[in-house]
């Protein structure tokens, strides 16, 4: 799947800034992120918050655990999420939050391509072999793969004082 037509909206009670944020330019600060905040929802209704990587590819982050891990089965029993990255300063720079819908993935031919994806990104460290629907690395065990299908996101843009929060619906 590619990217979708989606609708930009500048919502005007957040900042100063007149134009929405360019879509272009977020989907390239969400690709680029070398790191990424999931929010999960446990199982009592409490959030769970955890760092980790992320791919983009076919038009979704995609991000990887154990499949024992407290995210994994988070998003097994709810599958509503938020990606968060950006840059941990006021006055500068760009935050963005995605909401979306996680779906596991466990056709091995699309997992190679997102193995080679890590791998591209990361470096070694983070090169996987692909088994059994699942991302395997030596004797680190097994790891499931999550699309999150995005339903809205948004950019928050800060600098010179101003501000400005642009919201994306997919």
């Amino acid at each position: 799947m590619t990217d979708v037509t989606l609708v930009a909206e500048l919502d005007p009670r957040y900042g100063e800034i007149t134009d929405a944020f360019p879509w272009p330019e977020a989907r390239e600060l969400l690709v680029r992120a070398e790191l990424c905040w999931l929010s999960t929802v446990r199982p009592d209704g409490r959030p769970h918050v955890t760092p980790l990587p992320a791919v983009w590819h076919d038009g979704a982050p995609h991000v990887c655990t154990g499949p024992d891990e407290r995210k994994a089965r988070n998003l097994a029993g709810n599958p509503n999420c938020v990606l968060t990255t950006g840059r941990n300063e006021y006055w500068t720079g760009v935050d963005m939050v995605l909401e979306g819908t996680a779906r596991r993935i466990t056709d091995d031919a699309v997992l190679r391509e997102l193995a080679a994806g890590w791998t591209a990104k990361y470096g070694s460290y983070w090169t996987y072999d692909v088994a059994d629907g699942m991302f395997q690395q030596g004797g680190h065990g097994g790891a499931v793969v999550f699309r999150i299908e995005p339903t809205t996101a948004f950019a928050f843009t800060k600098g010179d004082g101003n501000f400005g929060q642009t919201r994306y619906r997919f």
